[in-house]
């Protein structure tokens, strides 16, 4: 673990540096795990793929001010996804606002709620939303600590946390997701025994 920790760093290094082969290589390693993460947060294959494009942009845009943690700048990237999903989210929400202040017909109306419908079915939406209940902190927190299987002292370190704050954010967070998810669907919160997982 150790050597790949020190190549990772060697490679950010010369990336910074300007070495596009470098950075390459960076992508490669982690853009499975990155578009994995946006998934879950979006529920969606079209929208997971912008975000993750959008976090190795922000990466590159913003190389000087990168925290590598442990080694490593893939938990800067899934924060960085957890960023750019929510920011979208809002977006999302307020171009929704603005669509329903519009005056539609009835066949509209129909086809909107059928689109909403469709866009609402499946677990990943189920905890897309349960996510979107939590704040930003916290998001960041579940999403390293359940989704990522980093332990709570790294995913601590990465939010400027103490280990133990970021254990009782943990606690009350996941209830926060379970609560979420057995008040839209009861079934569904009994379904999803990831949320069970922590690691010290």
């Amino acid at each position: 673990m150790g050597n790949v920790q020190s190549d990772e760093t060697g490679l950010w290094n010369r990336s910074i540096n300007g070495e596009g082969e470098a950075f390459r290589v960076l992508y490669s390693r982690h853009r499975d795990r990155v578009f994995r993460h946006a998934y879950r947060l979006c529920g969606d294959r079209h929208d997971a793929e912008d975000l993750m494009a959008t976090a190795f942009l922000e990466l590159w845009r913003r190389r000087a001010k990168v925290r590598v943690v442990e080694g490593s700048i893939l938990p800067w990237l899934l924060v960085t996804t957890t960023n750019t999903a929510r920011n979208r989210r809002r977006a999302a929400i307020r171009y929704r606002r603005l669509l329903d202040s519009l005056p539609r017909t009835d066949e509209a109306d129909r086809t909107a709620q059928d689109l909403s419908g469709a866009a609402q079915d499946g677990l990943d939406q189920n905890v897309a939303r349960a996510l979107g209940t939590l704040s930003a902190q916290d998001m960041h927190l579940v999403s390293l600590v359940v989704f990522e299987e980093y332990t709570i002292s790294a995913a601590a370190a990465v939010l400027n946390l103490t280990p133990g704050a970021a254990k009782t954010r943990m606690h009350r967070a996941r209830q926060r997701m379970k609560n979420a998810l057995s008040d839209e669907h009861p079934t569904t919160a009994s379904a999803t025994p990831v949320l069970e997982g922590e690691l010290s």
